[in-house]
């Protein structure tokens, strides 16, 4: 199993994590659960994407269709919930997002959203 450190910031509708450590991960295995408050998303995102029910289009690095494939240390990678999705991410409330790879957990990490 691939193994990265990863961390995690929230803020308004946009959730970003960034590579810190690590193996390079490969994108097209990415599997990202988000939970609000330990409620998951109604709709999770379909990594890698760019237009997906439930976000908003064009979510930035590895978690973007259009990236290179590798997600390296250093490197961010975002995406933004719509308000079509529940719960929503306010402030104050705790976000996780659970990443694995090809099947296997790589980062369960945890988040307090900041205003946007």
């Amino acid at each position: 199993a691939p193994t990265a450190s990863l961390s995690l910031s929230a803020a308004g509708d946009r959730v970003t994590v960034t590579h810190r450590g690590g193996d390079a991960l490969d994108a097209s295995g990415l599997d990202v659960r988000v939970s609000v408050d330990g409620e998951p998303l109604a709709r999770q995102p379909p990594v890698p994407f760019f237009s997906a029910a439930g976000f908003r289009p064009g979510p930035t690095g590895a978690f973007n269709a259009a990236s290179d494939g590798d997600w390296r240390v250093g490197e961010s990678a975002s995406f933004r919930i719509a308000g079509t999705n529940d719960p929503a991410p306010e402030p104050g409330r705790t976000i996780t997002v659970e990443i694995s790879v090809d099947g296997r957990p790589v980062a369960a990490l945890e988040a307090v959203v900041e205003p946007g």
